[in-house]
């Protein structure tokens, strides 16, 4: 049994030589209280439908003295931004703000430059490791032999569109709509480049979709991400 079990361990993490290209991810940190981020929201929006793109929405709480509360913001979406703007050399946080594939980021407004980043980032050479979901419990992650090392993070989102009538502020009476927002995002762990298996906690909300983003720590790169097979 014991040997049964090393030899499934082995093929699950054994590199196939026509490993799928993992999807670029592109973060959008935005507000509803943030007078630009509509368009922002938008143009993010279109790119959720694209193949070969993971969008993800993040909501911060930092305009909310602006006399309006984001009713998705969490602390840990403005921990996320803050991460990032120690790594790019940013003076501040800002929105809309887009980070692709944690690697170059851009204003949300400025569309064709988020759309060249992305588009950069799915020729750059991409190397990643495996990523299985053993069940809604359990995540493996890591390859035979690897290099790479960094954290696992667990994010869920609502893949349906979601809008907000703003009552008040600088989008008062407005109505500010939203894909793919964030509901959950925790870290599951340091990866050290071996294989290692983390546990993922229950969700909260049967209409969320999970994924696992293997990044390097202090808002480095992306090094891969993977999400249940439907």
């Amino acid at each position: 049994m014991r040997t049964a079990a090393l030899l499934l361990s082995l093929l699950l993490f054994t590199p196939t030589l026509a490993a799928a290209r993992p999807p670029v991810v592109v973060e959008l940190f935005t507000a509803q209280g943030c007078a630009s981020c509509g368009e922002a929201n938008a143009f993010v929006g279109k790119l959720a439908d694209q193949p070969g793109v993971l969008a993800l929405t993040f909501p911060v709480d930092y305009w909310d003295y602006l006399g309006w509360s984001d009713t998705f913001a969490k602390p840990e979406f403005a921990e996320r931004q803050k991460a990032y703007v120690a790594s790019f050399a940013l003076r501040e946080p800002y929105t809309p703000q887009v980070v692709v594939n944690g690697r170059r980021q851009a204003g949300g407004v400025k569309t064709d430059a988020v759309e060249q980043l992305v588009r950069a980032a799915a020729r750059s050479p991409s190397d990643p490791p495996d990523i299985r979901f053993i069940n809604e419990r359990r995540v493996d992650v890591g390859s035979a032999r690897s290099r790479l090392s960094g954290e696992v993070w667990m994010v869920r989102y609502d893949p349906r569109e979601a809008e907000v009538e703003v009552r008040s502020g600088d989008n008062r009476g407005q109505t500010i709509t939203h894909r793919n927002v964030v509901h959950e995002l925790k870290r599951l762990g340091a990866w050290r480049g071996r294989p290692t298996a983390y546990r993922l906690p229950p969700a909260t909300d049967a209409g969320l979709r999970t994924a696992v983003i293997v990044q390097s720590a202090k808002g480095g790169r992306i090094i891969g991400v993977g999400e249940p097979k439907s």
